[in-house]
């Protein structure tokens, strides 16, 4: 806009001075002034005719460390070329998507292909697509936009858990373990010689006639069928930075958890203290392992609500049978009394402690090595609470896993 004002100041000024002083040489300028504006006009108005865009993405949804595709296809069908084309989407993804400037010959075609790698979870946006194009001196720019925003979720990262085991309880219809057990399970894995104490009503008659000595059956002992997972998202209590942070690696948990379990046919629930407290009811199947990962793309760690508030709320919920997962970077224990009540009720429980003293030092190490600035000396007062629980809930025998910053989710939920 500057530069056509500038433009159409220099051209009145030599038509004035063309018709007040005569000389042919203003009225050469003059015309070459207009030929050029005038060109370039007629140019930037052709720039979009005739022409054909789009792009498609492979994905609308996807988890983190994935990758996103996006085609970008652009032809005309002028006889005219051209020269000069800027293609580009908006977008708020992290590292957005790179444009393009490209030139089209008579009848000409271009198609390119983007990688854009998922580093955060999150609901994002892609905008419809932007074409500009304008003439070689700047003086005018024509632009138009092709098709519709796009909604992209990306979830957390799901990592394997091989060695992930629940407690163990007496509920039909759920996973064995190879624990074996005195009582009668529907599940009989095996048969041995009878034993002084064995009820008849173990013995198996068809493995009796055959062996020609009593033989009884062997049962395993089962697993937990429903889990209901607290993910503990106050904001006073996270640290680290980034995907270091005790907030994403809960989060990480917390998909990882719900994925083996439903992967088991298990019904799976979820409570969410971020700022509104967010339930999801127990239920299985592929219906709610979307709604989890959703859930999970979206939250944040905002919450004001400790977590013992949240149990007082949500842990009337939990039916026999039960195993409630904790995931929490709190060293508080004041929640700890109320995971006692939940034997007497037949609800295992499992702890996953997040040790947000080893995550705050490692931001601080990576502070150091960035010379940000001076590191403080390890926390030792925050170190020696994260003890202290983990004595507490030993104390009534609470199974419980630590989660260090660094360390793999798979080797410090094994076993």
């Amino acid at each position: 806009m500057v530069r056509r004002l500038e433009v159409g100041f220099v051209g009145g000024v030599l038509l004035v001075a063309a018709f007040s002083t005569g000389y042919s040489f203003l009225f050469y300028l003059v015309y070459l002034v207009a030929v050029v504006v005038g060109g370039s006009y007629v140019l930037t108005r052709l720039g979009l005719t005739d022409l054909e865009a789009g792009y498609a993405v492979n994905r609308l949804y996807g988890h983190v460390g994935e990758q996103l595709k996006v085609t970008y296809t652009v032809r005309q069908a002028s006889r005219l070329p051209k020269p000069w084309l800027e293609i580009h989407n908006s977008t708020n993804l992290p590292g957005g998507l790179p444009g393009r400037a490209i030139a089209l010959g008579p009848r000409g075609e271009r198609s390119w292909l983007v990688r854009l790698p998922l580093s955060r979870r999150g609901h994002f946006r892609i905008e419809p697509l932007v074409i500009r194009t304008g003439d070689p001196f700047g003086f005018f720019e024509a632009s138009a936009t092709v098709g519709h925003p796009v909604t992209l979720v990306v979830y957390p990262r799901i990592e394997r858990l091989p060695f992930w085991r629940l407690p163990a309880a007496n509920v039909e219809g759920s996973h064995a373990t190879p624990v074996r057990t005195l009582q009668t399970t529907p599940l009989a894995t095996t048969v041995r010689p009878w034993a002084p104490g064995d009820g008849f009503n173990r013995i198996h008659w068809k493995t009796t006639a055959r062996h020609g000595e009593i033989q009884v059956k062997e049962f395993d002992l089962e697993q937990t069928a429903d889990v209901w997972i607290f993910l503990d998202l106050e904001r006073s209590i996270q640290a680290g930075r980034g995907d270091d942070s005790t907030a994403e690696v809960g989060v990480r948990v917390t998909a990882s958890i719900a994925d083996r379990a439903i992967a088991e046919n298990r019904a799976v629930g979820v409570t969410v203290s971020s700022h509104r407290a967010t339930v999801l009811p127990a239920d299985r199947g592929g219906r709610q392992h979307l709604k989890i990962m959703q859930l999970l793309a979206a939250v944040e760690a905002d919450g004001s609500a400790p977590l013992a508030e949240t149990l007082i709320s949500t842990l009337p919920r939990l039916r026999r049978g039960m195993t409630a997962v904790i995931i929490t970077p709190s060293a508080s224990r004041d929640w700890v009394r109320l995971l006692s009540t939940l034997r007497p009720r037949g609800v295992g429980c499992v702890v996953v402690a997040l040790d947000a003293h080893s995550f705050a030092f490692r931001a601080r190490e990576r502070d150091r090595s960035r010379d940000v600035g001076p590191v403080d000396d390890p926390d030792a007062e925050a170190a020696s609470r994260m003890r202290a629980l983990s004595h507490a809930l030993a104390e009534y025998e609470i199974k419980t896993h630590v989660v260090t910053a660094g360390r793999p989710l798979a080797e410090a939920l094994a076993g």
